[in-house]
């Protein structure tokens, strides 16, 4: 299992196209290609992309998590943030999330960062890794803020 970063692998276009079927909505064929070029200048622009790291392991992505500048149009004031956690179905359950969370902790600690902020709609879940609620965002999102100085893995 090897950690990478995602903006100089050849795992790119494969991130972007898991994040338009994640977050995104469908799209044409047409539409996609297109939409994966943007994205990718996108990310490698870095104008709200801080870092992308993704999983990998026998040449397979797995999962990726990201570190953004910010994360939606509420509280910008805060940076960065911890975004676009995935793992694909198949390798759900098997403790790639917690792997990812501490990834992106040891990223944002590295680059200098003492918090990060995440946005959800999931209710119990990034507390576990150790993330505190702040307040509730317009959105209908919790918005939460983790350590990277302590983290619990």
């Amino acid at each position: 299992m090897n950690v990478i970063d995602i903006k100089k692998s050849p795992y790119l276009e494969e991130y972007c196209e898991l994040c338009n079927l994640e977050w995104g909505v469908p799209k044409s064929e047409k539409e996609m290609n297109q939409y994966i070029q943007d994205k990718k200048e996108k990310v490698l622009k870095g104008d709200k992309v801080i870092s992308v790291l993704g999983l990998v392991d026998n040449n397979i992505l797995i999962g990726f998590i990201s570190l953004f500048k910010y994360d939606g149009d509420e509280r910008k004031d805060l940076t960065p943030w911890y975004a676009t956690m995935y793992v694909k179905a198949e390798y759900r359950g098997k403790g790639f999330s917690k792997i990812l969370n501490g990834v992106i902790i040891d990223e944002a600690k590295r680059l200098g960062y003492e918090k990060i902020y995440l946005k959800s709609g999931l209710i119990n879940y990034y507390e576990k890794f150790g993330a505190r609620y702040i307040e509730d965002l317009k959105c209908g999102e919790k918005l939460y803020c983790m350590d990277c100085i302590t983290k619990s893995r």
